[in-house]
């Protein structure tokens, strides 16, 4: 029983050493592959297109009502203070610095992330991947490139609107509905709101666009690799749950170590 437990620690360990030097090579050959030609603008073009635009209204809601219940919220508790005039910093800065990148990267995550994980598999496990290698075509300037670069535009974009729409949704649960001082919301936006917080803001963005398409897209093409994920539509499916979930607590943890490395 001892034997098997040390054996088990040991047959992990070296997966998980093996599985992060595949990924770390993984990630330099996709970065490589932006200098290869020809390069496919094309495909850059659709893949801005599936990743940004078609995630518009995803993130419009989502912004619009995360703004709100934060004018909401807001509003009542700093009401108990008589703070209600900075409502408006507290509403921008919880989105800028905050909200806006982390609900964004797990909303695009949930949307796109999944989508490329599984187009990924689902060409590995029917072989179109190998058949490339075959025919001397550079899978990673082929198909994962254009990912890359598309979900580093579109990412920060998305994250841009999601603040904008945020901000405007605080604007009308404190100010249209609540009676708030509309001049108060926005002077006190201006006063609190610095360079350092959108810069904070704009580097959470692209840090956590490269997180997503890195294990999405990762998982997807080592899909044969990875341990208990089965065969077939099967293995298709775990292996987005897995990058879903892993996207997901990757961009919480990194939200963590930005924050802490940056203020």
């Amino acid at each position: 029983m001892l034997y098997q437990s040390i054996e088990y620690l040991g047959n992990s360990a070296l997966y998980y050493t093996r599985d992060f030097g595949r990924m770390g090579s993984y990630l330099f050959l996709s970065i490589l592959g932006i200098f290869k030609r020809p390069f496919r603008y094309n495909e850059l073009l659709r893949q801005i297109h599936l990743i940004g635009a078609n995630s518009l209204v995803v993130i419009f809601f989502t912004g619009s009502f995360t703004g709100m219940v934060l004018g909401l919220q807001g509003y009542y508790t700093l009401s108990k203070f008589g703070a209600e005039g900075v409502l408006g910093s507290a509403v921008a800065l919880s989105l800028i610095r905050e909200l806006g990148p982390v609900l964004t990267a797990l909303m695009i995550t949930g949307r796109a992330g999944s989508a490329m994980c599984a187009e990924l598999g689902i060409m590995r496990n029917s072989e179109q991947i190998d058949a490339l290698e075959c025919m001397a075509v550079d899978p990673f300037r082929y198909l994962i490139t254009p990912k890359f670069l598309a979900t580093l535009i579109a990412v920060p974009m998305l994250t841009l609107i999601f603040n904008v729409v945020g901000i405007y949704g605080g604007y009308v649960a404190g100010v249209v509905l609540l009676d708030g001082n509309p001049g108060a919301y926005f002077v006190s936006m201006q006063n609190s709101v610095g360079n350092e917080d959108i810069n904070l803001g704009i580097i959470k963005s692209f840090v956590f666009a490269l997180l997503i398409v890195w294990i999405c897209t990762g998982r997807g093409y080592f899909l044969h690799k990875i341990r208990n994920a089965g065969f077939g539509a099967e293995a298709v499916s775990r292996v987005t749950t897995q990058a879903v979930v892993m996207s997901s607590i990757t961009v919480l943890v990194w939200d963590y170590l930005l924050t802490a490395m940056l203020l």
